[in-house]
C-alpha cells in the first residue's frame, strides 16, 4: 500500500472519512476512492506492507506462488497486482512461466511496477471487473489482498474465470482473523487499535488508506469466497488458513471441458 503520488497536495485529502468508513463496502464511489487511495500511498508501500506484518507478506506471497499448477509455457495474470511483488515471484521461482502481466487499478502502482519490473512483465491499468482480454487467455490467475477492494467482488471473480483456459487455476489471498480466543482478541487490539496508526505514521498517509485496511478486512469476514468462487462457475474452490488464520489462500479451478459460467 504506497504513500505519495506525482501531485503531493492528493495525498493530503481525506479519501476515507468516517461516514465512508462505516459502510465501507457499501459506498456508492468505492472504485474512485480504492484508486485515490492506492494512488496515493506508493512510495513506502511494500516497506510499510513488511514492517506492519513483521515480514510475513512475503512467507504468504511465496505460499500462493508454491500452489500454482503451471503448464510449460504458462501465461500468468496477476490482479491488483500493486508494485508487482507476486509477478517478481513467480519470475523468480516458476521459470515454467513464460509469460507475466499485471494488471492495476491505481495508475501509480502500475508505473512502480514497471520501474521495479521484472523487465519480462506487462503491465497494464485495468479494471478486474472488465478486464481488456479475450477470454482463455492465461493458465492461471492471481489476487493478492485484492479482491475485497473490487467494488463488486463477484464481478470480479467471473472475469478471472472467463479469461482462464480450461482447466486454468485461480490462486487469491485475503486477509482475516483467527479463529482461537486468545489470540483472536490479541489480533484484534493489534488489527484496530495499533496497526492503522502505524501504518499511517510509516507510510505518512493523511487519507485513511490503513483505516480502510482495517474496516475493509474486519466486514468482509462473512464472505464465503469460496461459495462464491464455485457459484461463478469454478471446481474444487478450496481455502487453507495460513499464519494461525490471519490469511486465507484461495485455490480454485475452470472445468477443463471449458464451461462458461
Amino acid at each position: 500500500m504506497p504513500t505519495k503520488t506525482d501531485n503531493h497536495s492528493d495525498s493530503q485529502k481525506r479519501i476515507w472519512d468516517d461516514a465512508s468508513l462505516a459502510r465501507v463496502h457499501d459506498v456508492p464511489d468505492k472504485a474512485r476512492r480504492v484508486q485515490a487511495m492506492f494512488d496515493a500511498i506508493v512510495e513506502r508501500y511494500e516497506r510499510v506492507n513488511t514492517l506492519t506484518t513483521l515480514g510475513l507478506d512475503a512467507t504468504w506471497r511465496k505460499q500462493l506462488v508454491r500452489r500454482l499448477e503451471l503448464p510449460t509455457g504458462a501465461v500468468v495474470l496477476d490482479l491488483a497486482c500493486g508494485t508487482g511483488q507476486v509477478l517478481r515471484l513467480i519470475h523468480q521461482m516458476r521459470p515454467e512461466a513464460i509469460r507475466l502481466v499485471g494488471g492495476d487499478f491505481s495508475e501509480a502502482m502500475i508505473r512502480e511496477a514497471r520501474r521495479r519490473g521484472p523487465a519480462t512483465a506487462s503491465f497494464l491499468q485495468a479494471d478486474a471487473q472488465h478486464l481488456p482480454f479475450a477470454g482463455g487467455s492465461f493458465d492461471a490467475v492471481t489476487c493478492v489482498f485484492g479482491v475485497r477492494n473490487f467494488a463488486n467482488p463477484e464481478a470480479g471473480l467471473r472475469e478471472m474465470f472467463r479469461v482462464l483456459r480450461p482447466g486454468g487455476m485461480v490462486g487469491i489471498l485475503e486477509f482475516s482473523m483467527p479463529k482461537a480466543v486468545v489470540l483472536h482478541r490479541l489480533y484484534k487490539f493489534y488489527f484496530r487499535r495499533v496497526l492503522p496508526r502505524l501504518a499511517s505514521w510509516l507510510s505518512g498517509d493523511t487519507g485513511g488508506a490503513y483505516e480502510y485496511l482495517q474496516k475493509s478486512i474486519e466486514a468482509f469476514q462473512d464472505v464465503d469466497l469460496a461459495g462464491r468462487l464455485g457459484r461463478c462457475g469454478f471446481e474444487q474452490a478450496g481455502v487453507r488458513w495460513l499464519t494461525f488464520g490471519v490469511v486465507h489462500l484461495y485455490t480454485a479451478y475452470k472445468p477443463a471441458r471449458g464451461s462458461q459460467a
